[in-house]
C-alpha cells in the first residue's frame, strides 16, 4: 500500500504522465468532433436522397403531362374526324364579364288554352324528324380530312425516346432488340438494324429521336413499335441526337407544318415513303426536313454527331 502511493508521487510530478494526461483529453475531444461529423453525414445523405426521389417524381409527372396532352391531342382529332365541332371553353375573365353585365329581359309566359289547335310549325318540325340520311351525308368529308390533308411532316409522330437497353437480336446477327421509352406508361419494343454501325455498349440508356406511328411490324419473330431516326450514308449510320434537357415524350415540330399527326401512318397510302426523300442533315448537321429543322419547343434542335447532308431515314 505504501509502495503504491510512493509510485503515485512520484508519477504526478512525471512530465509524461502529465502528457499522457493531456493526449488523453485531445483523443476524447477528436472522438467528440467525429461523433458530431457522422450525425452530420448522415443528415446529408437522407437529405440527398430525399433530393432523389423529388427529382424521380418530377421526371414521372413530366411524362404524365406529355402522355395526357398527347391523348387530348387524339381525342381532339378522332372528334372532327366524327364530325363533332369544336367549341372553344370560355377564360375565367369572359365568364365574369358575362355575369356583371345587365341581365337579359326574360318575355312573359305565354298561356296557352287547352282547346288550341296545333300550329303549322309544329307540324313542320315532325315531317322534319325522319330527314336523318342527309345529317351522315354531311358527315363523310368530316370523316375524310386525313385523305384531305397535304402530306408533309406534320403527319408524323416524331418524339423524343430513350433506349433503356439494347441486345443483339436473337435470330438476326445484324439487329438490335431495344426497350425505348416515349414517355408512355411502359417502353416500346424497338427493332433496329443498326449491329454494323453502332457498338452495342452505345445502344445502352442513350436519347435518340423516333417515329412512333408507323404500323407495327414483325421483324425475324419479334414485333417493333417504333424506329430509331438515324443520319443514314451507304458507309456510315448516326443514331441522331435530340437537345440537351428533352425528356422522353418530347414531341418533334416544325416550323411552317402545323397539324397533329397520324394515330397511324397507312402502308397503302405511303405517306412514309413520301415524306421521307425529304429529311436530310444540313451543312451543320441539323436534322431538318425541306429546310426546316427538327426542333423540340424551348429546348433546341436534333442534329447527327458529324454527318452532314444525309439521308434521314
Amino acid at each position: 500500500m505504501l509502495l503504491a502511493r510512493t509510485v503515485l508521487r512520484m508519477a504526478s510530478g512525471n512530465p509524461v504522465f502529465t502528457r499522457l494526461e493531456q493526449r488523453a483529453s485531445e483523443a476524447d475531444q477528436v472522438i467528440e468532433y467525429l461523433k458530431q461529423q457522422v450525425a452530420l453525414l448522415k443528415e446529408k445523405a437522407i437529405l440527398q436522397a430525399s433530393l432523389r426521389e423529388e427529382k424521380k417524381l418530377r421526371v414521372e409527372n413530366a411524362k404524365l403531362k406529355k402522355e395526357i396532352e398527347i391523348l387530348k391531342e387524339h381525342l381532339v382529332q378522332k372528334e372532327i374526324k366524327n364530325g363533332v365541332k369544336q367549341v372553344a371553353v370560355p377564360s375565367s375573365s369572359s365568364i365574369e364579364s358575362t355575369s356583371t353585365s345587365e341581365p337579359v329581359p326574360q318575355p312573359a309566359p305565354v298561356k296557352s288554352s287547352p282547346q288550341a289547335p296545333k300550329t303549322g310549325g309544329e307540324e313542320k318540325k315532325k315531317k322534319e324528324k325522319p330527314e336523318k340520311k342527309g345529317d351522315k351525308k354531311e358527315k363523310k368529308p368530316a370523316a375524310a380530312d386525313d385523305d384531305a390533308r397535304p402530306v408533309d411532316v406534320s403527319r408524323l409522330d416524331l418524339r423524343v425516346g430513350c433506349i433503356i437497353s439494347a441486345k443483339k437480336h436473337p435470330d438476326a446477327d445484324s439487329l438490335y432488340v431495344e426497350e425505348v421509352d416515349v414517355g408512355e406508361a411502359s417502353p416500346r419494343t424497338v427493332v433496329s438494324g443498326l449491329v454494323k454501325h453502332v457498338p452495342l455498349e452505345q445502344m445502352q440508356n442513350r436519347m435518340a429521336v423516333l417515329l412512333c406511328n408507323l404500323k407495327p411490324a414483325k421483324m425475324r419473330g419479334v414485333l417493333s413499335q417504333a424506329m430509331v431516326m438515324c443520319a443514314s450514308s451507304p458507309d456510315k449510320v448516326e443514331i441522331l441526337d435530340p437537345p440537351s434537357g428533352s425528356v422522353p415524350g418530347d414531341r418533334i415540330t416544325f416550323q411552317g407544318f402545323p397539324g397533329l399527326p397520324d394515330k397511324e401512318l397507312n402502308p397503302k397510302k405511303k405517306t412514309w415513303e413520301q415524306i421521307q426523300p425529304d429529311l436530310h442533315t444540313n451543312e451543320e448537321c441539323v436534322a431538318s426536313y425541306k429546310g426546316a429543322a427538327f426542333e423540340v419547343n424551348g429546348k433546341g434542335v436534333c442534329k447527327a454527331q458529324t454527318m452532314s447532308k444525309s439521308s434521314i431515314k
